[in-house]
């Protein structure tokens, strides 16, 4: 009974088990196909736009074909023309060689005279900003010069009103130092005269007196004394001349050396300077 009973529980539970797994199975089934029935819409979806795509694709391309071989046949006549063409220009090109070969001679001479144009450009551009620094040295000489010729008129005015200054000082100074030398000398002429009449008397005194030698002795004392303060007189007018003599010939060549400063010459005076000589020449 036992076994009976669980025999039975058995095949109870093994139909149970069974209906579930069918339908779990169905379940499965059914998701399967929902699954594979949404897969297959997609599918035919994108199918469909991909095919759509590539149709527009392939019309493009075949209009573009199509284009490509109207432009190639073109290209093609192009061609041939051109290759003609370039048969006439290889032609030309004969006959162009010759000249093309004087051009590029040509070429080659005015791009030496372009080198040469340059530096003479460029030359001609430092000569002139030469003669611009030239020009400007000349007006700045001529403004030297102009100022210079200003104070020379200045100059040789003052030197001609020094000239006639220093004529009339020089005349003045010869007459005065003439005049005075000339009483000197006249002095000096009259002492001398003198101390020779004074000798000459005190011989004659001495002779005709017969005086003791004692008496004749301090007669000659006497007169040694007066004769020697004449000579001193007489050396003190010679050393007076000297000193005139001096400060004239001095004067003379004071002169004579502004002359010469000035660039007068000593002939345009119109007389010779009286020069002194000094004692003992």
């Amino acid at each position: 009974e036992m076994e009976a009973k669980y025999t039975r529980k058995m095949q109870a539970l093994r139909d149970e088990m069974d209906l579930r797994r069918k339908t779990e199975i169905h379940e499965l089934e059914e998701r399967k196909n929902t699954q594979i029935s949404e897969l297959l819409g997609n599918h035919e979806g994108a199918f469909g736009a991909i095919k759509n795509y590539y149709n527009d694709i392939t019309a493009k391309n075949l209009t573009l074909i199509g284009i490509l071989k109207e432009q190639v046949e073109d290209l093609k006549k192009k061609e041939t023309v051109l290759e003609k063409e370039k048969a006439d220009v290889l032609l030309q090109n004969k006959g162009l060689m010759e000249p093309l070969q004087q051009t590029q001679e040509l070429v080659a001479e005015l791009q030496k005279k372009l080198v040469r144009y340059d530096r003479d450009k460029e030359a001609l551009m430092n000569s002139k900003a030469h003669l611009k620094v030239t020009q400007k040295e000349l007006k700045d000489l001529q403004w030297e010069h102009e100022v210079l010729e200003q104070r020379f008129s200045k100059v040789q005015a003052e030197r001609d009103e020094l000239y006639q200054k220093f004529t009339k000082a020089i005349n003045e100074v010869q007459q005065k130092t003439g005049f005075k030398n000339l009483l000197l000398e006249r002095k000096l002429q009259r002492l001398l005269s003198l101390l020779e009449q004074k000798e000459v008397e005190l011989s004659e005194v001495v002779a005709a007196s017969n005086l003791d030698p004692s008496a004749l002795s301090m007669l000659s004392h006497k007169l040694e004394d007066v004769l020697s303060s004449k000579n001193a007189t007489i050396q003190d007018l010679q050393l007076q001349l000297a000193r005139v003599c001096k400060a004239h010939n001095d004067m003379l060549q004071t002169f004579e050396a502004r002359l010469t400063d000035f660039g007068i010459p000593l002939d345009n005076l119109g007389f010779q300077p009286l020069s002194f000589p000094l004692l003992g020449q």
